[in-house]
């Protein structure tokens, strides 16, 4: 699958604004303030595809040499959208190319879901932390009622495809899609995020949804 992200990099952007695929840069934005991201932190944004939620926080934060993106797909660091003075490093969450207590703050836009150990993943999450350090991950979730997440299934796997191979540059662009909704379907609930960023030494878990499906997951790095 890191290939494929490589391969379609550039168009994912283009159509991720067109479907509203990540909820727009309102929402990171304000998931970003709600978990506690305030000027002069710094940021280190995991899973930062082609830098949607890195812009918004070197936004907040004031200085974009204070955010730091990571991702394990070369072309996706390639594509990043990203102010001058953010930093792009080749990484993955279960090993970032970071020392301890570097970071004020760590975000995650929907890439929880491709994430292959959770554990490992916060645990990195927690040394890359200074103490009182923060977390926000964002992601889409199932909704409860059976009747939503057939409407969402129907709109991930046929409509967003479907647009996509109108709008796409690069062929596999459709199939991606499609595998976005295979990894939403697959992806841990809401009780397990909220249990392994415990059992990984945070505090103040908690999970905040809009909608029903956007989940933004807060934590907190103790002081002492």
């Amino acid at each position: 699958m890191r290939g494929i992200f490589s391969r379609t990099a550039v168009d994912y952007e283009r159509v991720e604004r067109a479907m509203a695929f990540g909820s727009g840069s309102w929402y990171r934005h304000r998931a970003l303030l709600e978990a506690g991201l305030k000027a002069g932190m710094s940021v280190v944004d995991v899973g930062v595809g082609t830098g949607l939620v890195a812009s918004q926080a070197a936004a907040i934060v004031g200085d974009p040499t204070l955010v730091c993106g990571v991702d394990p797909s070369p072309g996706m660091v390639e594509a990043a959208n990203v102010p001058a003075g953010v930093r792009l490093l080749a990484g993955s969450a279960e090993e970032l190319p970071l020392p301890d207590a570097s970071a004020d703050f760590i975000s995650m836009g929907y890439a929880l879901r491709h994430v292959e150990d959770l554990a490992a993943s916060f645990g990195e999450f927690h040394r890359v932390l200074r103490p009182g350090g923060r977390v926000c991950v964002m992601e889409i979730t199932l909704p409860a009622s059976g009747i939503a997440r057939a409407m969402l299934k129907t709109y991930m796997r046929r409509i967003v495809p479907w647009v996509a191979g109108r709008m796409a540059r690069h062929k596999d662009t459709p199939e991606l899609m499609r595998y976005y909704w295979d990894t939403i379907e697959a992806c841990v609930p809401p009780a397990t995020v909220l249990a392994a960023l415990k059992s990984a030494g945070f505090t103040a878990t908690e999970r905040r949804v809009e909608l029903g499906i956007f989940s933004a997951y807060q934590a907190q790095k103790p002081a002492h």
